[in-house]
């Protein structure tokens, strides 16, 4: 019966070999299984009927019977379109079609009745409905009966060649009805009988052809439930066989270089948070397991300081660390932050990027190999197979959701032994998406900032306040304090509406003219050399202001910037805003956030400025991020616990129904944590079926 679902679809009646090729190439349906698991994404009530007086844009797909009073054509060569007058007792709309415009009127001729199916639009005052769909009015009785008719995503060029939501639709009735059998469960029957879940066979039946919307409500949630249980089930078991497999180095002591770094060279004292997480991570560093921890802290927490501390741990027994940043800007910033801060200690530090000289790598070649190198921070340059540890017991990794899995993994590799790890991120992660994501991490958060820092100050302003606006920066900058200006793009878009850098940077060098003001520029298509001699004028204070691409949105520590303008802010996403924002606010001195947009905003980017104008706090700037817009690029990087897209499920909506089965996956595994239990056995099989593509990068998350 599982044979039969893992049947080529071109088998299928309605496929053939062309269609075949054409599911799998644009749609990734390969298989009768693929095909029953491709869910429609809305439903339509095709019993109910509008009246044309009735209709108004906002209106989604809506079904209209009336007639068609005739035809006429507008435009020429590609801009040609055909129209026809469609009415009933209430009034008259116009139907649009840009293809078909020899066939339409012969097939659907004027004067007779039709029930046409569109999303209605608004042109020139009149609604209209573009390429609607259009049936005789015999078809009434045929949509009545049906009740609720599922729609699928479709491409173009599935279209063009006339595989639509119709005919997907088509071809799943024509696969149920080949199945004969009812469809194996995946699920023990005693979790669906327990948690009331709708049978799989029902379910899938029910959530192609649901007759009520309690039929779909009910199949979605039996959907949604599995896809969750299966990948916390597996996060789960892959922490439960790590922590009783994978030994670790054992620190066992914190010596004289951690206490000689905490009593004497200790810029300022922990926080509370810092304290709590540094208990937490030398808990972990002495248990004999091997550490995987994520250390979630905004911007500016004090994370680089924890991170240090640990290294120095290690270094006192006997163990070598190293420290991975996205981007070169971070790992120079990590590596002078650090080496200032071990100044005069018994502490060896060097930095590898992709533009390190190979004198310098051999030297670091060198010094790993021989052991006398204690820390060592860098790019992705670290990963390369000629860098060799003698002694690698701690890795750590920062912004590590900008690195891509096998990158991370070769880290992993360095070492004879599983090193510890600690992973760092300045993004706020929702605590539902932080347990899917990195449900088999042990977390820690840093939810303190340093004493003495005030919390940035967010305004918004828009294009017609700008006067204003440069009037404070003359202000801030005449009190010695300097100011970053960011931009979304370098080039300006013939597409987009936006400020670009290259424009803006004119128009700033107008308002404020050199001598008296220096202006420094920085992007990502500038050569590393370019960049740092531009960052060290802004560094060292010879450059007022610093005009920039998002390039700066890590790394990037200048305590006497005291305004972060964003131009376009609407462009931005609010995790990235938030990012920005945390380049301010570094010094004493209060610091400012100002938010440039065009005069009208669309609603959610209005949503987005509101948040960030009345919180700062990351955590629930990131929880309303995700019901904005999703997880996004938080799920880019598919880690080890999600083998394939949700299809029904949503990190971002789904937040009770995520903790819930985890704890029932907890409950399970506490039980049976080999999943060894007769009852369990289908759990295992399910678990191996959907997981055996992808390959585990549990360990280094």
């Amino acid at each position: 019966m599982q044979d039969f679902l893992e049947t080529d679809i071109k088998f299928l009646a309605g496929v053939g070999p062309k269609r075949a090729e054409l599911l799998k190439n644009e749609l990734n349906i390969s298989t009768y299984r693929d095909l029953l698991y491709y869910f429609p994404y809305r439903y339509i009530d095709r019993t109910k009927f509008y009246r044309t007086a009735e209709l108004d844009p906002d209106l989604p797909f809506v079904q209209v019977k009336g007639v068609i009073k005739g035809y006429m054509t507008e435009g020429h060569g590609q801009n040609k379109r055909l129209i026809a007058d469609f009415a009933d007792e209430t009034g008259v709309i116009k139907l649009v079609w840009f293809k078909g415009i020899k066939w339409v009127p012969s097939t659907y001729p004027a004067g007779n009745e039709f029930i046409v199916f569109g999303k209605p639009g608004l042109f020139n005052g009149m609604i209209n409905i573009i390429h609607p769909e259009i049936d005789p009015v015999s078809k009434i009785a045929e949509r009545i009966s049906s009740g609720l008719q599922a729609v699928y995503s479709t491409t173009e060029k599935l279209k063009s060649q006339y595989v639509t939501s119709k005919t997907i639709s088509k071809l799943v009735g024509n696969l149920l009805k080949q199945i004969k059998f009812r469809i194996p469960e995946t699920m023990p029957s005693y979790l669906v009988s327990r948690y009331k879940l709708m049978g799989l066979h029902e379910t899938l039946h029910k959530i192609h052809f649901p007759a009520n919307p309690d039929e779909i409500e009910k199949s979605r949630y039996r959907l949604k439930f599995e896809e969750l249980f299966y990948i916390q089930l597996n996060l789960l078991r892959y922490k439960i066989n790590r922590t009783r497999k994978t030994s670790g180095f054992v620190f066992s002591q914190v010596g004289e270089t951690f206490n000689n770094f905490y009593y004497n060279n200790l810029p300022f004292s922990l926080t509370e948070a810092q304290k709590r997480v540094i208990k937490e991570i030398r808990r972990d560093l002495g248990s004999g397991k091997q550490m995987n921890r994520l250390l979630q802290g905004d911007v500016g927490s004090g994370k680089t300081l924890v991170a240090l501390m640990v290294m120095l741990i290690a270094k006192d027994n006997g163990y070598q660390s190293c420290l991975m940043a996205p981007t070169e800007i971070l790992a120079s910033q990590h590596y002078e932050t650090i080496s200032s801060l071990v100044k005069g200690l018994n502490v060896k530090v060097s930095l590898l990027t992709g533009s390190s000289p190979a004198r310098h790598r051999k030297k670091i070649d060198e010094s790993l190999k021989n052991g006398s190198l204690d820390i060592l921070i860098g790019t992705h340059a670290l990963i390369e197979e000629n860098v060799v540890f003698s002694n690698l017991g701690l890795v750590i990794i920062d912004e590590q959701h900008r690195f891509g899995v096998e990158q991370r993994a070769k880290l992993w590799q360095k070492s004879h032994n599983p090193p510890h790890v600690l992973v760092m991120t300045a993004t706020p992660i929702p605590r539902t998406l932080a347990m899917t994501l990195y449900g088999d991490l042990d977390v820690s958060v840093i939810d303190e900032l340093p004493p003495g820092r005030m919390p940035v100050k967010t305004m918004h302003f828009t294009d017609s306040e700008r006067n204003k606006v440069y009037g404070f920066l003359r202000s801030q900058i005449a009190e010695g304090r300097q100011v970053f200006i960011v931009y979304p793009l370098i080039k300006e878009s013939e597409k987009m509406d936006y400020k670009d850098l290259e424009d803006g940077w004119d128009n700033l060098s107008r308002v404020f003219p050199p001598p008296k003001y220096c202006i420094s520029i920085v992007h990502g298509k500038m050569t590393p050399s370019e960049k740092e001699t531009s960052m060290k004028l802004f560094k060292d204070g010879y450059a007022h202001i610093l005009v920039s691409t998002t390039v700066i949105e890590v790394g990037v520590d200048v305590p006497n910037a005291s305004v972060m303008v964003i131009e376009s802010a609407e462009r931005f996403g609010l995790a990235q805003l938030h990012q920005l924002r945390g380049r301010v606010g570094r010094g004493a001195d209060q610091s400012y956030c100002i938010l440039m947009t065009a005069d009208k905003l669309p609603k959610e980017a209005a949503k987005r400025i509101d948040v960030m104008t009345r919180t700062n706090d990351g955590f629930e700037i990131a929880e309303t991020d995700l019901q904005l817009r999703g997880p996004g690029d938080l799920e880019g990087t598919l880690q080890s616990g999600i083998p394939f897209d949700l299809k029904v499920a949503n990190l971002g909506k789904d937040g009770q129904l995520i903790e819930y089965v985890r704890n029932i996956a907890e409950d399970i595994l506490s039980k049976d944590p080999f999943l060894e239990n007769d009852q369990n056995q289908i759990l295992s099989s399910e678990l191996k079926r959907l997981f055996s593509l992808k390959q585990s990068w549990s360990n280094i998350s």
